[in-house]
């Protein structure tokens, strides 16, 4: 078990931490221009569900007036006030008022939303033009356009907009839609940060680490990773405690390190439920609790990942943490194989392993996550209440990718 270190930090994740929370809409603060009357768009909702029942030139665009606010609004047949929807009450909340193309994004209604962003965004809305080129980039309702997506995000970013000059560096940085300039994205992300998009910080974070594009500075690295992490970004947690573990940039904490690594594995991220469970296992920064550390590496193998199906599958085998199972260890150790992950010292604890058992084993894990009898999810058992950690949210049927 002493192999089992918890994983390093650093720019090994670039690929898969260029993510944008995107909330999009026009501020209720602003002043509303005038506007040119929307382009015909054709509704594409079924006529049973076209919730607004308004025409597009009928819908409000800026400042929400009151008597259009959720609360004002009285219910068909009824004198009870309508509920807001939950998209309804994002944009209340964010923008002090109901915003009609962000409500119509966060539906589906796509092409609802790209009628009531156009003249807003040709009017000067940084809001509706980072709305414009979301739409554009992910093609949601049209086709992808990254030209068109990657003019309204420049146009967004040089009207204030952090969130739109975010997604301008990720672009760059990737090269989608333009040719790669990581240095551009640097100096983008710099930018972004400045404006307090908190994504923009984080990947900043990361430059400081890698020291290319600018300056080396792991403490400024871990400030921003920091403040990520204290903005509930699962990827910034994992990193943020890693960088605990160490000390690099800042004291070393492990007890903090153990808090944000476990709330970065209880939000998905399946490389810290692996590395939380390797802390609650050995007692890294928190007491030791092996029944705890083997919950956490049988979710996470439940996640797809073939690390924590090969150490459940070692703990299986030897009843460390868990009840010794010899037929599940060996789906569990066939599952990681099949991932390109073999383990000498596994197959040596399952070499005594009858044929019968391990036939049964290896047809479990060519149906798995389904069973060979009815090709259902095989059900997972239940996670027992634990004192000292947390308990661990039940495996869903399908886990997400």
């Amino acid at each position: 078990m002493t192999g089992w270190g918890v994983t390093g930090w650093g720019v090994k994740r670039w690929g898969t931490l260029l993510a944008i929370c995107l909330v999009t809409g026009a501020g209720a603060k602003e002043k509303a221009a005038p506007q040119p009357a929307p382009m015909p768009v054709e509704d594409l909702r079924p006529e049973g569900q076209r919730w607004d029942s308004i025409n597009f030139e009928d819908l409000p665009i800026g400042p929400v007036p009151a008597e259009l606010k959720a609360d004002a609004v009285p219910a068909p047949d009824s004198d009870a006030p309508v509920l807001p929807s939950e998209a309804e009450s994002i944009s209340e909340a964010i923008f002090g008022g109901i915003d009609r193309a962000f409500g119509a994004y966060q539906r589906g209604y796509y092409l609802t939303a790209l009628s009531l962003a156009l003249p807003r965004a040709e009017a000067g809305d940084r809001f509706a033009q980072t709305l414009m080129a979301e739409i554009y980039r992910q093609g949601l309702g049209v086709d992808v356009d990254l030209r068109t997506a990657i003019k309204w995000y420049e146009t967004a970013s040089k009207n204030g907009d952090a969130r739109a000059t975010f997604q301008l560096a990720s672009l760059y940085q990737q090269g989608l839609g333009v040719e790669k300039d990581r240095q551009r994205a640097a100096d983008l992300f710099q930018q972004a940060a400045a404006g307090g998009n908190m994504m923009a910080k984080y990947n900043l974070g990361l430059l400081y680490v890698e020291g290319r594009f600018v300056p080396p500075d792991i403490r400024k690295a871990a400030e921003l990773i920091g403040a990520a992490a204290n903005a509930n970004i699962p990827e910034a947690r994992y990193d943020y405690a890693s960088l605990l573990l160490q000390g690099a940039g800042l004291a070393p904490n492990s007890a903090e390190a153990a808090t944000q690594m476990r709330l970065a594995a209880e939000a998905g991220l399946i490389e810290a439920q692996i590395d939380y469970a390797t802390m609650v296992f050995l007692g890294q920064g928190i007491p030791a609790d092996k029944a705890a550390g083997a919950n956490w590496y049988r979710r996470a193998a439940w996640g797809g990942s073939p690390v924590a199906q090969n150490r459940y599958g070692r703990l299986l085998a030897v009843g460390e943490g868990v009840e010794r199972n010899l037929e599940e260890a060996a789906m569990w150790r066939a599952l990681a194989r099949r991932q390109g992950l073999p383990d000498p010292t596994l197959d040596k604890l399952l070499m005594r392993l009858d044929k019968e058992t391990l036939a049964r084993a290896e047809e479990r894990a060519q149906f798995w996550p389904s069973t060979p009898e009815d090709s259902q999810p095989a059900p997972e058992p239940e996670t027992p209440a634990d004192s000292a950690t947390p308990v661990v949210p039940a495996v869903p049927e399908s886990p997400a990718p």
